[in-house]
Parts: structure tokens; sequence; C-alpha cells
């Protein structure tokens, strides 16, 4: 057994030889001591617990709670042993990322500040269309390493979890090239990764005037690439300069027929009840949501609807309708809080970040902003094994440099994470 004492740098503790076989088995695998809690494990709150004890065993957590009421002393219960300072919450779960994709659009953002709308853009053939120009000239092995470092980014500031859609291929191969670039960032990070297929994200330039047709052909390529294991849930995206809720209707008809939970770029630009009818299909969640009406809020508190709200594209594109924060407060639809990794609308590479810009914009609190990083995030992607610090759930956590949690939505930037784990094993650390 090693006891490690660390407060900014967190070492990797290594098991002693002299452990016994049979004790090994017993002993858990790790635990860390000293370090304030915020648990998330409540309905409203941080969960606070001061001068703490985290452990964990096969990537699982095996105690939560105050130092002194660990049941043995702490050199007989764990391999390595951490003394340390700071917080820990659950690792960080961003719920809706585009974040393989080739190329940039800097030249659009430029656009953007001197006076044309995404809406333009997009029409003239810009947006959506030249990343999947970009993305359709790589191969998969350079689309992989086109976007390992923005996983890498997101990684060390604490996200343990992604979501990572497809939708700028366009066509079978580079969806499935997308959705398979995605599963081998979260084989080689070691990171927690689900891949939502979005091919309803924009018409490509051969089937111009042809939205049914392709639309067909999306719900064709669909029980191919989940029969490869490649997609955990379906999305699309319901806008005027996207697909209209009746082509949307048919990609979720095509999921509902495979048993694959749904979501959707929802109510972004205009209302076209697109929330409403992820809630008619008891989807996961609905996402943008600005120009949600109540009767679609009140769809979505029935049918369990995660409302995620993306602030990096708000703030980007320099919105000014707020989504309807006191409906979703009123009728207690849980709000998560994602990046939109794109690189259009939202080049943001932190989750934290994301936090602080929910908290500005959207006037969320710091309380509510790291929940909805964490445990409604983690419930908008269907996942129950993560998002809080309870006992049997992963061992996912991030140990922060921090006096209070509330920082966490407060500071702008910074190097806070001190250490990032990922079913109890250490994969980040300064």
């Amino acid at each position: 057994m090693t006891i490690s004492t660390e407060t900014n740098d967190l070492r990797a503790a290594k098991p002693a030889a002299s452990d016994a076989p049979g004790a090994a088995n017993e002993r858990w695998d790790g635990l860390i001591l000293g370090a304030s809690l915020a648990t998330l494990d409540c309905a409203d709150g941080y969960g606070e617990v001061r001068n703490a004890a985290l452990g964990w065993r096969d990537g699982l957590i095996t105690y939560v709670g105050p130092r002194d009421g660990l049941p043995r002393a702490p050199e007989a219960l764990a391999h390595d042993v951490i003394t340390t300072d700071g917080w820990i919450t659950p690792g960080l779960v961003d719920c809706h990322t585009h974040l393989v994709f080739a190329g940039d659009r800097a030249r659009e953002f430029e656009l953007r500040l001197q006076g044309a709308s995404y809406e333009e853009i997009a029409r003239a053939g810009g947006g959506i269309l030249s990343t999947v120009e970009a993305v359709r000239a790589c191969d998969e092995d350079e689309l992989l390493r086109q976007s390992l470092p923005r996983a890498r980014a997101l990684l060390a500031d604490g996200a343990t979890t992604l979501e990572i859609k497809s939708g700028y291929g366009l066509d079978f191969e580079g969806e499935r090239r997308m959705l398979r670039v995605a599963r081998r960032i979260g084989e080689e990070l070691g990171i927690g990764v689900r891949t939502t297929y979005l091919a309803a994200h924009a018409l490509p330039a051969e089937y111009r005037e042809q939205a049914d047709a392709y639309i067909e052909e999306v719900v064709q390529w669909l029980p191919r690439l989940h029969a490869e294991g490649l997609v955990d849930a379906v999305d699309a995206f319901c806008e005027g300069i996207g697909f209209t809720p009746a082509q949307t209707r048919r990609v979720f008809q095509a999921a509902r027929a495979l048993d694959l939970p749904v979501k959707l770029h929802a109510d972004q630009l205009s209302d076209l009840s697109g929330a409403a009818l992820v809630a008619e299909f008891g989807g996961l969640s609905a996402d943008h949501v600005e120009h949600t009406s109540e009767e679609s809020v009140r769809a979505m508190a029935a049918a369990g609807v995660v409302a995620v709200l993306l602030p990096g594209a708000f703030h980007v594109l320099r919105e000014t309708r707020l989504p309807p924060l006191a409906s979703f407060r009123e009728h207690g639809v849980a709000m998560a809080i994602a990046t939109d990794c794109n690189p259009g609308t939202s080049p943001l590479l932190s989750l934290r970040q994301a936090i602080q810009l929910a908290c500005t914009h959207f006037r969320l609190t710091p309380q509510e902003g790291l929940r909805g990083a964490t445990v409604n995030a983690a419930r908008a992607l269907g996942l129950d094994d993560r998002g809080a610090l309870r006992v049997g759930m992963r061992a996912d956590f991030v140990r922060w440099k921090i006096r209070h949690p509330a920082e966490l939505g407060y500071w702008l930037g910074g190097d806070l994470a001190g250490g990032v784990w990922i079913g109890g094993q250490r994969v980040h650390h300064r």
C-alpha cells in the first residue's frame, strides 16, 4: 500500500509490492482523503461533504462520505491512498458535440462580424456544407488526427463522457467514417463516448431540392450503421434551413423501429414545435430550445425530456432570444449544458467555459450550471451510471484546484482541473 500526499500535483501512487494476493483482492483500488466533495447526489444543492473520502474498486465507487466515517484505517482499505485538498466533483458530461470534423470556418466568423447572418452564409453554400466538403476529403486516420486534439482539450478541463454526432458526411461512407472515428476517440483516450447519428443535419449539394429523397436515404443508412454498433442515438436538425417536422418524424420513426432513442436540434431559430415532437417520441433531449413555446415545455415536462442549453452557439451567434428558462424551472424540466463544439457556431473546447457562459448569458446559478454539466447531462444521454458521486456508480470524477464549487461557473478559463479519473483510472493530471 502506498500513501501519497499531494496538493497541486496529483502524482500516481503505485501499489506496494508487499501486498499479498489475498489482500489485493479485498482492497479498493484507490482512496482519496481530505478533499471536499460536491456529490450532486441530491435533488438540489451541491451535496457537499467536507474533509471527505472517496474510494473505488473495479471502476466503481465504493465509498462516498466523511473521512472519519471510513470502516477501517485507510491503509487497510486501499492499495493507493492519496491525501489532497481542493474539491472533487463527478466527471463532466458533454452531452452535445460535433467535435469530429476537418478544417475550420474562421472565415465565416469574420463574415458574421461584418454583418452576414447564419442563414445567409448557409444559403450561400457555406456553413455545414463547407465542413462536409472538408470531411469528405479526409480518410479515417486523418479525420481522427484532426479531431483528437479537441477531445483532449475537453478531457483536460474535466469532461469524462462525450456525446459525438455525425452529420458532416451526409453520405453513407462519410457518416460511417465519422462514427467510426468517434468510437476510436473513446478507445484511444479512455473517455466515455456516446455516438449520435445526425445524417439529417443538412441537405447535401447532390440532393438540392430533393429533401424527401435524401431523408429516405438517411432512413436506409441507419439500420446498416446500427448493425455495425456505431449508433447510440438519433438526431436531426428541425429548422427552416434544415428539415421539416414531417421529415424529422420520418427519421424518428426509423429510430423507433430499431429501439434507438432520439434527440433533436429543436427550436433554435424558430418555433417549429420540435421540442414537442421529441416529447411525442419519448426522446432524451431537445437541444438549443431558444424559441420553444410554453405548450412544448409542458410536453417536455410530461415526457421527461431534458432541455440541453448551448450557450456557446448563443454567444458566437450573438443571439438575443433566451430559452424559456423560467418555464423550464416552473415545470420541472431538467436543464443540461453542453459545448456544442463545432467548427461554425460554437468552437468551444471547454465544458467548464460553457457553464460560465450559461451563468452569464442565461442567468443560471453556478449550482444549476454544474448540475447541468453532470447529472442532468448524463440524463440527456440516457445514462444513469454517472453524473453524481454515489456508491455503485462509475468512478468518473475530477479533482479541482478551487475553494468552492461556485468557482467552476465563475472563472473565465484558467487551469483548474488537477486530476481527471475515468472508471477509476487517472487519465489526466497537472
